[in-house]
């Protein structure tokens, strides 16, 4: 089992708790993205860059998970993506993107995209609470106890 994560836009804290899982449970952590990443040295703990530009980290993920596999995401075209392939999505967070809901998911970020695109709505999500770490790593704990 794998886990994949989003990394170029992944909080520096949430690469802390899923480094620290991966060597407590002695599961493979691939962190792609299109610069270079300082990671610890671990035998379970991977980085890849790849070629900047447009959704080259998130299609090379695609390309590369597996059924039952987890990737880390705040990207929802890309949880979409990678619950079509049968693998599982947590954003930063710590909630779990489902196929039931990814599809409003979709329309909402569309929405949100034209709003900001027409200046009605500025800015992003706040940043990390110390509750959202802790969701996270909670979601995390949950998905590796079943895995």
């Amino acid at each position: 089992m794998r886990i994949w994560v989003d990394a170029d836009a992944c909080p520096n804290v949430v690469k802390d708790i899923l480094y620290r899982a991966a060597e407590r449970v002695r599961c493979e952590l691939i962190l792609v993205a299109n610069q270079p990443l300082n990671t610890p040295r671990s035998t379970f703990i991977k980085s890849i860059r790849v070629q900047p530009g447009f959704d080259v980290a998130d299609n090379y993920i695609v390309q590369h998970v597996a059924e039952g596999e987890l990737v880390i995401t705040s990207d929802i075209p890309l949880a979409a993506e990678v619950l079509e392939k049968g693998g599982e999505a947590l954003n930063p967070r710590g909630e779990r993107y489902d196929r039931e809901t990814i599809r409003q998911k979709l329309t909402m970020r569309d929405f949100m995209d034209e709003m900001r695109g027409s200046g009605v709505v500025s800015g992003g999500p706040p940043p990390l609470s110390q509750t959202d770490r802790r969701e996270f790593a909670n979601a995390l704990d949950r998905f590796l106890a079943n895995a």
